[in-house]
């Protein structure tokens, strides 16, 4: 396959055969030529830094070496054999030859062992031109196999479905094709391992194994009547790609060929930003695969950015601008010109009726950091007004602010890499193996070499217990009480003397912690009194918090369990005053680090998509910011902040605000409460809504402007570590437009006078208005791949870990974090508590995911209970029933499970058919407004099937989505 890789020079796609390993410098020499490397690395790799290239079959620098196929062998001077290289580490002084004619035979001999039991299709193969097997056979200059059938019988193999006697092989297994994306085929396996391997050190998984032995050695999913499918195979790609034959292969492999480029670009899924090369037909997508030099995934993928970008084609897309004057009538194609005109022309109307601040836009996490920075740019220098939000609200807005208070910057602190070097991580409010599982697997790995594992959540998730990954601590508290949680670990901390006090007095408040110990110490925060309300037995947290203050370099990973609730900001807090008390930040190993949960809602709040901040986080009420974006947009900038979403929604129900430019955002699916979104929408005289499909929110929209996926533009998109990586275009907008584009026409038709030409020129202005990206420009991403904000005068190449020297505001803040009780309270009518999350297959609302085969693993959202509580309500796994709270109904489909506590439920809120939205309350976070989506009282009781609501509501969904056929 010809490899045209951005950035092409800097980076070496070479399969070094092993592991980069750290360490003194060691020289030998190889084939004559001196080489140096670092101790401990293979003479494999050694040789392959020399541009010399020794056949393998077994090795992979994606894992360990395992010396199995022996077609790597070298002679060295002064040892007898010939070992293999890829187990052999280098030494000084030590001569190596690679090429030898004792070597030629071996390796000759060696692959002709192989083909011989080995399919010779290779022309009509699926992995023709494409083939390590292929590749060494040439490479060691095999023509010719003697090992043939005798002539009074055949030959044993895996290959042939049938002996020369017409009876069935038994050694022959057919081909597994029951998972939606790959398949494997025995026949074709040369039992190298590497699938295995891939599995277990890259993954973490343990899904495959080898069974038998010798000659009857195969790869197995697990108990022999598993297939990949029934198997506990997560669908990551690891084992397909690290597969040097066509045993496992990707289905669009088979169907469409092989691919002639390839462009690297970042995924547009979950908040690691994994770096993917597309590899390419023309402009037809083949097959995505991890990127090696990617910095946040380092070569490893998940079932969603390997596999799930089939959405991209699917027949529900809408391709072309649609218009309506009223919600009630069917949907009319016209061109972009009337579209855009008649979006235009409805919001300047609005703003002379009703005045300027009657309009406002929403920004998406999903979109580029240029096309957020244009959107939020359009409400303020075009609309005059600071109208602007986005779906942080609803996620991480706790965090900005938490983060922000203490530390003095809204983002996290360490890179990904980090977690290699850590000795105790706390878990809280995360499930990292379902929403971010390409960090989770790294984290497993780092648990497997000894680290220790505190997670705090009421279900016990995979990281709890699951293959050679054990939790030390399982904190299962009740809904609701994160406060107290973190400030009975603090209690503990403080009172038995184990906090860092040389860190604290050297980068903290020590006036500030005075008052904080003071309260902190108080026996009421203590594990004891807190038992009763927290549900955590009190043993066990003073246990978990001796560890964290005891274990070595502490790392805490939180989630939306952290954000979303009515005291998120105070358990950010809580947790950056944890942090701070132990001494783990500043350094690798340690941190706070919020998983986003979409791939760029950091870049969309750095980009100042909140109505009270421009972007680099920074106040529209300090004169001195007004002015910098005052001489850049050649406008004045409102002083006053604008309208969040829910004022947004309160306002228009209020008759106050009456348009919305909603860009890549599902708010009716994904916000609290829907029957207030719902009468909210409903009150706008014009929703426009930009995104790929017609979502629920559009079920209220008057102009539908049809959006670009990532495939198809240039941008970049900022991660959970604050990485910003380039998004690349791999092929032509299908509906014509980026969406950066479809922005600027907006902005243009309502007077805007914009005339940018490409997300670079965009960047450019981002990095002239922005201190914490004054350093970023498209060339620097080219050379580095990646960088991490800040970028500046100060950090040229980027900020991996922040804090290390001081933190941003100074002296680190330690604040009282008193717990307070959520207004949301369960009762004799409302028992139980509801708390949601996401599952590994699906992602967000399901939009994209639910348009791909992902929804084999999970086709319709289901409600965990425990089988007490399922028990006295007369429930049975599988049935359905009625999941009533103070805010609405709905009915799914139970799944009896103790992986909850009794007395809690859970679901997901991937599929629209269940709107598990319409349950939650509109209770939200003091200090964001983010929504309480983790508490919610609720009853659950036997139903027949879907509640009146829902049918309504598909009815309602199915007129609103009718498009007249063209004329």
């Amino acid at each position: 396959m010809r490899d045209f890789v951005m950035p092409p020079a800097a980076f070496d796609e070479r399969d070094m055969g092993t592991p980069e390993r750290e360490g003194a410098p060691v020289t030998l020499t190889i084939d004559g030529f001196a080489v140096t490397v670092p101790a401990g690395t293979s003479l494999m790799r050694a040789a392959a830094e020399a541009g010399i290239q020794i056949p393998k079959l077994c090795a992979t620098d994606s894992v360990e070496a395992f010396g199995s196929c022996r077609l790597c062998s070298v002679e060295i001077e002064g040892r007898r054999g010939a070992p293999a290289s890829c187990t052999t580490p280098v030494a000084p002084g030590m001569v190596v030859h690679t090429q030898t004619a004792k070597l030629r035979k071996l390796r000759k001999g060696v692959m002709e062992l192989y083909i011989s039991d080995h399919p010779l299709d290779c022309l009509t193969c699926a992995a023709n031109g494409d083939c390590e097997l292929q590749d060494m056979a040439g490479a060691v200059g095999l023509r010719d196999v003697r090992y043939k059938a005798p002539a009074e019988g055949g030959l044993a193999n895996h290959f042939a479905p049938r002996e020369a006697s017409g009876a069935a092989n038994p050694q022959w297994i057919p081909k597994d094709e029951s998972n939606p994306y790959f398949t494997y085929d025995p026949a074709k396996c040369i039992v190298c391992s590497r699938c295995v391997r891939a599995c277990e050190e890259v993954q973490g998984t343990f899904a495959l194994t080898i069974e038998g032995r010798g000659f009857d050695s195969r790869v197995s999913f697990g108990a022999r009547a598993d297939n990949a499918l029934a198997s506990d195979c997560v669908s990551c790609g690891a084992c397909v790609q690290a597969c040097p034959t066509a045993t496992l292969q990707e289905k669009s492999i088979i169907e469409m060929g092989t691919p002639e480029r390839s462009v690297i670009t970042t995924c547009a899924y979950c908040g690691v930003g994994c770096s993917f090369k597309a590899e390419m037909q023309g402009d037809t997508l083949v097959r995505m695969t991890p990127w090696k030099h990617g910095k946040a995934n380092r070569g490893h993928s998940c079932v969603k950015g390997r596999f799930a970008w089939g959405y991209a084609t699917h027949k529900d897309r809408i391709l072309s601008p649609m218009i309506r004057d009223r919600i009630d009538e069917p949907w009319r194609e016209v061109g972009w010109e009337e579209a855009i005109s008649f979006a235009a022309n409805r919001l300047r109307g609005l703003q002379e009726t009703y005045g300027k601040k009657s309009i406002g836009v929403i920004t998406s996490s999903r979109c580029t950091n240029e096309e957020a920075y244009l959107v939020q740019k359009l409400a303020r220098a075009v609309f005059g007004n600071n109208n602007t939000d986005t779906c942080a609200r609803v996620c991480h807005s706790p965090t900005g602010y938490g983060l922000g208070q203490t530390f003095g910057t809204s983002a996290g602190t360490q890179d990904f890499d980090s977690v290699e070097h850590t000795d105790v991580v706390i878990v809280i409010g995360a499930n990292p193996t379902d929403g971010h599982p390409v960090f989770a697997s790294r984290l497993k790995k780092r648990l497997r070499q000894g680290a220790k594992l505190i997670v705090i959540d009421p279900r016990r998730i995979d990281l709890v217990k699951s293959a050679h990954v054990e939790a030390a601590h399982h904190l299962p508290l009740r809904p609701g009480t994160n406060v107290a949680v973190v400030t009975a670990l603090a209690h503990v901390i403080v009172t038995e003397g184990l906090m860092d006090e040389a860190f604290i007095r050297e980068r903290c408040d020590w006036d500030e912690f005075q008052l904080y110990a003071e309260f902190v110490s108080d026996p009421r925060h203590g594990p004891e009194a807190t038992e009763l309300l927290t549900g955590v037995p009190a043993a066990e947290l003073r246990a978990a918090a001796r560890t964290f203050a005891t274990g070595g370099n502490g790392s805490i990973y939180y989630g939306l369990g952290v954000t979303e609730h009515s005291q998120g900001s105070t358990t950010v807090m809580a947790i950056a005053n944890l942090a701070m008390l132990t001494g783990n930040i500043g350094r690798k190993g340690v941190g706070v680090n919020p998983l986003r949960g979409q791939n760029n809602v950091q870049g969309s709040c750095d980009m100042g998509s909140f109505p009270h901040e421009l972007p680099g986080y920074r106040h529209v009420k300090n004169p001195e910011v007004r002015d910098v974006f005052r001489q850049a947009w050649g406008v004045e900038i409102d002083p006053e902040p604008g309208l969040r979403i829910p004022n947004m929604l309160d306002a228009a129900v209020e008759g106050e605000f009456r348009g919305l430019y909603c860009q890549g955002e599902d708010i009716l699916q994904s916000d609290p409460d829907t029957k207030h979104v719902a009468a909210g929408l409903a009150a706008m005289d014009c929703v426009i809504v930009h995104d790929l499909f017609l979502n629920e929110t559009a079920n209220y929209a008057h102009v539908f402007l049809p959006g670009s996926t990532f495939l198809e533009k240039d941008g970049t998109f900022t991660n959970a570590e604050r990485r910003i990586n380039r998004v690349r275009k791999v092929m032509a907008p299908r509906n014509g437009y980026a969406d950066w584009e479809i922005t600027q026409m907006l902005a243009n038709a309502m007077g805007g006078n914009w005339a940018y030409t490409h997300p670079a020129q965009i960047m450019d202005e981002i990095a002239a208005t922005t201190p914490s990206f004054s350093g970023v420009d498209y060339a620097l991403l080219e050379e580095k791949g990646s960088v991490q904000w800040p970028c500046n005068e100060a950090h040229p190449e980027g900020t991996p870990l922040m804090h290390v020297d001081g933190f941003v505001r100074g002296k680190g803040r330690f604040i009282v974090t008193e717990y307070v009780a959520t207004d949301e309270r369960t009762g004799p009518r409302f028992p139980l508590l509801l708390t949601t999350g996401r599952i590994l297959s699906q992602y967000n609302v399901g939009a994209q995911t639910r348009r791909t085969a992902n929804v084999v693993w999970h086709e319709e959202d289901v409600l965990e209970i425990h089988p007490h509580d399922a028990e006295t309500r007369g429930v049975k796994d599988g049935d359905w029933v009625r999941l009533a709270s103070r805010s609405g109904e709905t009915a799914l489909r139970a799944k009896v499970t103790d992986r909850v506590s009794p007395g809690v439920v859970y679901t997901t809120f991937h599929h629209p058919e269940t709107q598990a939205n319409v349950i939650t309350t509109d209770y939200s976070d003091w200090a964001t407004n983010c929504p309480e989506y983790k508490v919610t009282a609720v009853q659950v009781s036997p139903s027949n099937g879907p509640t009146g609501w829902q049918r309504d509501y598909a009815e309602q969904a199915a007129q609103s989505r009718r498009i007249l056929a063209a004329e």
